[in-house]
């Protein structure tokens, strides 16, 4: 019996004649034939036959046997219908397709880097390929021959950068990006793909639009974005932000010693608590805006209202002195 067209068969009197790896750089003339695909990822040909046969090599007795009651398979993926296999970076796993005790798939091997070859007992197994994030599950029922399969994963990428309006580089900086879908679940919430990535860094993606939010620092600089990534391309995404960094300190006069034991609140014009804090000198990234900072010290409260200005890292005092007040005071009467 035969499953590909170009698949040499193998009886049990006879087995298979060795033959080289196919040549990964040579184009395929012949059209592919696709079969079920769990993701259903049309019009791409997601499985096909790789048009080359292969057989692996048997060094012994024990191998020979062993191959006339296991059915050979060959492995390799590409990106897109049109690019070139993919020779490092995935990650091959074949399942059992019928559940263990525990009603989970079995795991029934590994390959990791490029092509992959797997020999295994005749039935119907899954076949999950994954390169980074983007990943293609295929069904296929496997007999006593050898076959050679191709992986299209219709995928691309994202490379991740952030800046500010003016143009400086934020990839030295407290930047992170996460990648959700679109969709949401029935609690309202989005799929998390991947989580905390840093500047530069490039994810593997599906070919899809993704939802991304990037945080600068811990508090309230957060930027949305989605972003369409094409199969075989890499998206450059940079995301600018709007926020600066902050330190506060509580001084007896204007340019003095910052007061330690400090307790820190920074508040939204609507009273909101926007970040909560205690010491000397508290250091936050803020998004632009206005805000006020309460200190609390010794008993004692403490006001001042100050303003977030896009790229503008400062320092923001608060006063203690009774003069300081009154001439603040009557300067913005």
């Amino acid at each position: 019996m035969s499953v590909s067209g170009l698949a040499n068969a193998q009886t049990a009197e006879t087995p298979p004649v060795p033959e080289a790896k196919p040549d990964l750089s040579q184009p395929q003339t012949s059209p592919a034939r696709s079969i079920e695909n769990l993701l259903d990822r049309e019009p791409e040909p997601l499985f096909s036959d790789t048009l080359v046969p292969y057989a692996p090599a048997f060094s012994s007795e024990a191998g020979v046997s062993e191959g006339l009651n296991k059915g050979a398979i060959y492995l390799m993926a590409k990106l897109t219908r049109d690019s070139k296999p993919l020779y490092d970076g995935l990650i091959w796993r074949i399942y059992s397709e019928t559940t263990n005790a525990d009603g989970r798939l079995q795991l029934v091997a590994t390959s990791e880097g490029g092509d992959a070859e797997f020999r295994l007992n005749p039935g119907t197994y899954l076949i999950h390929t994954a390169y980074g994030y983007a990943q293609a599950t295929n069904r296929i029922v496997i007999g006593k021959e050898v076959m050679s399969k191709m992986v299209t994963l219709n995928a691309g990428g994202i490379k991740f950068d952030a800046s500010l309006q003016d143009g400086d580089s934020l990839g030295s900086e407290p930047v992170s990006f996460d990648v959700y879908g679109m969709e949401f679940d029935e609690r309202g919430e989005r799929d998390l793909i991947a989580s905390n990535v840093k500047p530069g860094s490039i994810v593997r993606l599906n070919a899809d639009t993704y939802h991304v939010v990037s945080r600068y620092g811990d508090v309230n600089a957060v930027i949305r974005a989605d972003i369409q990534v094409l199969p075989g391309k890499l998206t450059e995404a940079t995301i600018f932000h709007k926020a600066a960094d902050i330190t506060l300190k509580l001084v007896n006069e204007r340019g003095g010693e910052a007061i330690a034991n400090t307790t820190w609140s920074v508040l939204s014009p609507g009273g909101d608590v926007v970040v909560e804090a205690t010491g000397a000198f508290p250091d936050f990234v803020l998004a632009a805006g206005e805000y006020e900072a309460v200190a609390r010290n010794n008993g004692r409260t403490y006001l001042h209202t100050f303003e977030v200005t896009p790229g503008e890292d400062r320092e923001v005092e608060v006063v203690t002195s009774i003069s300081e007040l009154l001439s603040r005071q009557t300067s913005q009467n």
